[in-house]
């Protein structure tokens, strides 16, 4: 397998696999955990090694997997103690752990040198590279995340209703005996595990990425949770292996491409969102004005119909001077309303239709139907 490839592999591996967590994250307001667990990695990790004196030990994943937790029981409590915001107490802990792990490495791992750049950035160019052994076998990071990836799956789809039910509902969820607590601790464990492997793979930048913006995009695409989870997996994945290609062509860092693919990505699907992409609520906008306008219409010629000044009220050319409207709103309005059958044509003047009179009616009587066309 070549390099690119395999490359390309981890990343799409580690995207899916920050995906299916990264939803409920995103739901939870909690997205910038990731980051946080992200970064107390290294206080983990320093302080296992100090135990085993091995750089290639699994034990050190496993360090950091409870570095990561600990850092989420530490701002839960802070947070539930009100002394303090729980976006405060993620900001506290989440410096203070890491400057601690960077304060070990430096001071206590005196031949050992800290790459500033690969803690803070990462090197997915080296992701293919074997980093971890278990009795002399070397595990290469592909394993290691498939491995992650499968785990997420599976609990995933074994645990759904109680993730969806307390991300959505937490006081039912308790009622109904499903413990949300449990729930969010087994999630951030999940979180934990994930922020491991994809930190050792890719670096913390990309994991906060693949955690977030595919969950956002997602949410932004859809309101169902199954689709969502679906679509955030599709999304990483495309932007992991497009931003990987753009990074090969154009010979420059891969983590820069492919976090900048994921915010194109993001961009793209904010904007061209079916319901609730810019152009979408533009569009939603634009016909809720156009309705207004036609129920303002036919409530202006029913409160003029059968009197003397109907005659005057009705002359669809003058009707800019009793709405005050543009001669050319006004020419819009009425073809429209023409189209929707709430008004007729008979020379000069319009007149309501059964449709539009009840439409006005209900209006007037304090019962205003749906605005949408149709």
């Amino acid at each position: 397998m070549s390099s690119i490839i395999e490359l390309t592999l981890v990343l799409a591996l580690v995207a899916a696999a920050c995906a299916l967590p990264g939803v409920f994250l995103v739901l939870r307001r909690a997205a910038m955990t990731s980051d946080a667990i992200g970064h107390v990695l290294l206080f983990g990790i320093v302080v296992a090694y100090f135990l085993t004196r091995d750089l290639e030990s699994p034990w050190l994943l496993v360090g950091a997997a409870a570095a990561g937790l600990l850092a989420v029981i530490l701002v839960e409590t802070l947070a539930q103690s009100q002394q303090m915001r729980s976006d405060a107490a993620l900001g506290l802990v989440f410096s203070a752990l890491f400057a601690a792990g960077v304060l070990l490495v430096s001071v206590s791992v005196k031949n050992v040198h800290l790459d500033v750049d690969s803690v803070l950035l990462g090197q997915p160019e080296l992701a293919t590279e074997p980093r971890w052994s278990i009795s002399g076998v070397q595990l290469p990071p592909v394993v290691i995340i498939a491995g992650v990836l499968v785990l997420n799956g599976l609990l995933v789809i074994l645990f759904f209703k109680e993730l969806k039910l307390s991300t959505f509902d937490p006081e039912l969820a308790a009622v109904l005996g499903f413990h949300p607590a449990a729930v969010h601790y087994g999630l951030m464990t999940m979180v934990a595990i994930t922020a491991v492997a994809s930190f050792d793979a890719v670096g913390p930048v990309l994991v906060v990425g693949f955690f977030v913006v595919p969950a956002a995009a997602a949410y932004v695409l859809t309101n169902r949770l199954a689709v969502m989870v679906l679509a955030a997996m599709l999304v990483g994945i495309v932007g992991a292996v497009g931003g990987t290609l753009m990074a090969e062509v154009g010979n420059t860092t891969t983590a820069g491409a492919v976090a900048a693919t994921l915010g194109l990505l993001f961009a793209v699907v904010f904007v061209t969102a079916p319901e609730r992409g810019l152009i979408a609520q533009w569009r939603q906008r634009r016909r809720q004005i156009q309705n207004f306008q036609e129920l303002m219409l036919a409530v202006h010629l029913l409160q003029h119909e059968g009197l003397p000044e109907e005659a005057d009220e009705s002359r669809w050319r003058d009707l800019h001077t009793h709405l005050s409207w543009q001669p050319l709103q006004v020419a819009a309005v009425v073809r429209r309303a023409e189209q929707r059958g709430l008004v007729v044509r008979r020379g000069e003047y319009l007149h309501l239709t059964d449709q539009g009179r009840t439409l006005a009616r209900s209006v007037l009587h304090g019962d205003p139907p749906s605005l949408s066309a149709g």
